[in-house]
């Protein structure tokens, strides 16, 4: 196990956290800091993965020194509090509980209930008549806003702020669909689906954007647990796929690419199977409902999530076009690790390579648009990557066009940037997914 943190209460009282990356596994002990003798005692046994039994997080609150420590309750102390997302098959509901440190006992206060998402920001008032949380609350429909509730009332709602519906001209929300889904390997898949306002299934099926992002896991069954909620309000930022409802398109964003590594096997090893499974299942699942078009379909990512997109396009022929932005192509780049890989290069060279799409510049055939950063200083994706990828792809005849972001990081911020990667997308998207030229007769 590994020291994973520390978390301060009293004179009598402290959590310790450790963790395994190896099997996921992560334990939290109770220590008495005043007896450093004693035995610690295990307080939550499990695997960071099983966000079904996730039993939450203590909750801080500052001291009069201004540092975080434990909030603590009961006559002699004993009782700590837990926040948690409370993930479940009907999507995360967070909630709020007590433990008693000597029993190990917890009793709910309050855990949100559909049709809202509701989440506790901080505890108020942890004494037995109140129980006052601070909970920011929102809908499909109703965009989030803060309150006080009295947990022993559930009823009781005192607005604090009254921030007004950012999307009025758009019609006030953009309600989603939230998709359940297997993959051919019977792993459990979600993804939201968005369509244009006044959409009928009548119209007929839609070009489609896929937006995801590949995560590893250890376990199937974790692996196909529900995360997010259906009743959250759809936010937009900058890299948000969901403006595309507007130009006429279904939009699957946070489509999930469980990437799974069971027993001695790490989920690397059979990467590129399972992205194009995953990938293959959202379109199929999107084509059975009636409103995608699966010859009309692109597929966009950001950092690990345009490492995914490369490899789509290079291993299968599901997309008519991808947008990759400040991804990495080349894992001999990376060589001492990347994402959730252990293993360095030397150890699994195999690996490396296969999961590399710069390695496969002359398969490619699907339309590329490469966006980066001119000054992205995240060690495994400096611009060298797209400047070395786009030079492959095009001395090999691919469709590829290049975009760097002048004074941008990782992550982008100029107003001037983000407008223009979303011109740049959707020229690209309208060129090469709406209205694809046709294909060629055999």
């Amino acid at each position: 196990m590994r020291f994973g943190g520390l978390n301060w209460g009293t004179g009598q009282l402290a959590l310790v956290e450790g963790y395994r990356w190896a099997d996921r596994r992560q334990t939290t002990w109770q220590l008495n800091p005043s007896k450093p003798d004693a035995p610690l005692s295990v307080l939550f046994d499990g695997s960071s993965e099983d966000k079904y039994n996730d039993p939450g997080t203590p909750y801080e609150h500052r001291n009069a020194q201004g540092k975080s420590v434990l909030l603590t309750g009961g006559a002699l102390g004993q009782t700590i509090y837990l926040m948690g997302n409370g993930a479940s098959p009907e999507g995360d509901r967070p909630f709020v509980d007590e433990m008693d440190l000597i029993s190990k006992k917890t009793a709910r206060w309050w855990r949100s209930q559909a049709p809202v998402y509701e989440v506790p920001v901080a505890i108020v008032d942890a004494s037995g008549k109140k129980r006052q949380l601070l909970t920011r609350r929102e809908s499909l429909t109703q965009s989030p806003n803060y309150y006080l509730r009295d947990a022993t009332k559930k009823e009781k709602l005192t607005a604090v702020t009254k921030f007004p519906n950012p999307y009025a001209a758009f019609g006030g929300s953009f309600p989603k669909q939230v998709l359940k889904y297997k993959r051919a390997d019977g792993v459990a898949l979600t993804a939201d689906l968005y369509l244009p306002p006044n959409y009928k299934k009548s119209d007929g099926p839609l070009p489609m954007l896929m937006s995801a992002y590949p995560l590893e896991f250890k376990d199937k069954s974790t692996a196909g647990q529900v995360t997010g909620s259906p009743f959250t309000f759809t936010r937009l930022n900058g890299g948000s796929p969901v403006f595309w409802v507007t130009q006429g398109y279904a939009v699957l964003a946070n489509a999930s690419v469980p990437i799974v590594g069971e027993g001695s096997k790490d989920p690397n090893d059979t990467y590129i199977e399972q992205l194009v499974s995953s990938a293959k299942a959202a379109i199929d699942e999107g084509a059975r409902l009636g409103v995608v078009d699966p010859k009309r379909v692109g597929v966009m990512g950001h950092s690990y999530g345009a490492f995914m997109t490369a490899n789509l396009l290079t291993h299968s022929n599901l997309f008519k076009a991808g947008i990759a932005r400040s991804g990495a192509y080349n894992r001999t780049l990376t060589p001492y690790g990347f994402q959730g890989e252990e293993r360095n290069y030397w150890q699994a060279q195999e690996v490396y390579n296969a999961m590399s799409p710069f390695n496969y510049a002359d398969k490619i055939k699907t339309p590329i648009l490469l966006i980066h950063g001119e000054a992205d200083n995240n060690t495994g994706t400096y611009p060298i990557q797209s400047e070395r990828y786009y030079a492959a792809l095009k001395g090999q005849g691919a469709t590829a066009r290049y975009v760097v972001l002048p004074a941008e990081s990782h992550g982008y911020a100029a107003r001037e940037n983000l407008l223009h990667v979303l011109w740049e997308t959707n020229a690209w998207l309208e060129k090469y997914v709406k209205a694809p030229a046709p294909e060629p007769a055999n």
